[in-house]
């Protein structure tokens, strides 16, 4: 996926939700789940999470601070303008919806 696709491709909203949510603190992967579960209604897999972590990771989006078992992961400056462009479009492409 591209990291243009992050926001209007529906499979990257997972992934914009993670770079926005990461954007207000770092959390764990456990941490994002509840913060999903919040929004959607219902807990995300460690399935469903895990896999886009690993592809903004290896894109170098975000990173990981391993403490023990916990892992935290931090937007990159990379990953805080892709966030940035990604917020543009998806107000661009979404903002006539509501």
């Amino acid at each position: 996926m591209s990291k243009d696709s992050y926001c209007c491709d529906m499979r990257g909203m997972l992934s914009f939700l993670i770079l926005f949510l990461l954007s207000k603190k770092p959390m764990s992967g456990q941490e994002l789940a509840k913060e999903i579960e919040k929004r959607k209604g219902e807990k995300p897999s460690p399935g469903t999470i895990y896999p886009p972590l690993k592809t903004l990771r290896e894109e170098g989006l975000i990173k990981e601070d391993k403490q023990g078992k916990v892992i935290t992961y931090t937007l990159t400056l990379e990953g805080k303008e892709v966030l940035k462009r990604a917020k543009e479009r998806f107000c661009k492409t979404f903002m006539d919806i509501f």
